[in-house]
This record gives C-alpha cells, structure tokens and sequence, in this order.
C-alpha cells in the first residue's frame, strides 16, 4: 500500500484483504461520509445511514483495521469519534485488471458510481423543483451521453485534462459563495467493433427520426458515455453480523468515495471523497 495524506493507493497484490473489506456497501458508505463531512461517532453515522449504532461500529472497526479511518479527538470520553485518513482511493486498473480481487472491487466501485448517479440526478430535479437551487444552474447541469472513437492514448490523454482542469476550477471556486457541491462524474468505456459490419450501403436517416441511445440531446463535449460496469461482488473479508439492509443514502450523503475519476498517472483511476459517499474509495 502506497499512500500519502491526500490519497490511498491500492495494491491488489499486497491489499487483498483491504480490496475485499471495501466491497461492503455500508463500510464504502461510511468511508465517504466520514470524508465528506468530517469526524463522526458511530452513533451519528447511524443516524444518516438508517443502521444501528452496534452495526456501524463494527463496520468502522473493520475501516480502522485496513487503515482507511483512525480515531479522532473525543468531544467527551463517552463514544470514540472516526475520521478519514485519505480524500481519496485510487489504484491502477492495469493492476486490478491482473488479479480476480481487483476486477471484482473495480467492478463494484462503477456500479456503485452509477447508482449515485442515480440518485444524485432524483436529488437535483428535488432541490430545483423545491427551490433550494437557483435558476442559473438550470442551463450548464446535465448528462452527456457520446461516442466518440479514440485511441488509448487519447482517452488518457482525456481524463487528465478533465482532471487538471477540474482540479483548476475547484481551487479558482473555493471561496465563491455563488459555489454548489457538483457531482461529477466521467466514463470512458471502449467498446469493442461487432463481429459482423454494417451493411456498405446503409439506408439514408431521416432528418425527422428520434436520436439514438448515444445521442442525449443534454450535451457537454468533456462527458463521455457511461456503460455496463463490470460484474462480479467479494463477500466482504469480514463479515458483519446480520443487518438489515443499508437505507439508500441521499447523493450528498455518498462516500465519494464511489467515484472513480483520472488521476495523474495514465492509469491511475481515483475514488474521491466529497464526490459520493460510497467509495471515495
């Protein structure tokens, strides 16, 4: 495991045990809640996350003894309190593509991104009906869905310039008050050509016919095309005693630590703590 202050990288050949303790969905919950928000005692995380106190105890621990969370300084000597030691989780996907561990972590940590997707979109069609957002954000929020053909290179090449521009912005953002949390998310996912070609001769489109899948009519050039993420759950390394199952979070309340996005090294993919609250990884 190589990390610093501000990033946990993981290995899936020496972090197995990590890798599969960060499958549960609660303790990747967890993780990005104590990112997002800070410090908080089991108790309170209970609360957000409609488990019991016993039950998110143990999966902190659990955090704890992988070295994603430590103890923080107590308001009281009554309940421990939890922060997060990294923003964010990253790893190689050349190296997880390697090993069964890894392909099954990546695999969850795109679906879990794509479901807080989900529920960040139901959150901000919420907040701008309710009126909790203004009008300017009506007109630059949205999903883009594209196509666009690209060599490996240029999808790296892609995500870094996203990433470095992303990571601009935020700075140049930090004290506007005018600023919103932005999920943000990005997928870049080649397809390979079907086995059998098109027709030479295709028929003329219509100018009238509806846009296909690829073709949202929501469109922003820097968003690529989400796709299936990869199959394939680890039964978590500990396993919990039995609960119910977790209460699904508001966006904002997601470990963003769900989020997968580019990180400095070509094929460094990153989970970041304030983007969701279920990975952030």
């Amino acid at each position: 495991m190589d990390s610093d202050e501000h990033k946990r990288v993981l290995d899936p050949e020496r972090d197995t045990a990590a890798l599969k303790a960060l499958t549960h969905p609660l303790r990747i919950q967890l993780l990005g809640l104590l990112r997002q928000h800070g410090p908080a005692t089991a108790s309170e995380l209970a609360a957000r996350t409609g488990e019991s106190s016993a039950s998110t105890s143990y999966h902190l621990r659990v955090l704890a003894k992988y070295a994603f969370i430590a103890e923080a300084e107590h308001r009281d000597g009554r309940e421990r309190r939890w922060r997060a030691l990294h923003t964010l989780t990253s790893w190689s996907n050349e190296s997880m593509e390697a090993t069964e561990a890894g392909r099954a972590f990546v695999g969850l940590a795109r679906r879990r991104q794509i479901e807080h997707l989900e529920r960040s979109l139901a959150r901000y069609e919420a907040d701008l009906a309710a009126g909790r957002l203004g009008q300017e954000w009506v007109e630059p929020s949205g999903i883009t869905d594209l196509m666009p053909r690209l060599t490996a290179a240029s999808l790296t090449e892609l995500f870094d310039t996203v990433a470095g521009k992303l990571e601009e912005l935020t700075a140049r953002d930090a004290d506007d008050p005018r600023a919103e949390h932005v999920v943000f998310v990005a997928a870049g996912l080649p397809l390979a050509a079907p086995e059998h070609a098109a027709p030479e001769h295709a028929a003329p489109e219509h100018a009238d016919r509806e846009p296909e899948d690829h073709e949202a009519e929501d469109r922003h050039p820097a968003d690529l095309d989400p796709a299936d993420p990869a199959p394939a759950d680890l039964d978590p390394a500990d396993p919990a005693p039995a609960d119910p199952a977790p209460a699904d979070p508001a966006p904002a309340d997601l470990a963003p630590a769900d989020r997968e996005t580019a990180g400095r090294d070509p094929e460094d993919r990153a989970v970041t703590a304030h983007d969701a609250e279920d990975l952030n990884p």
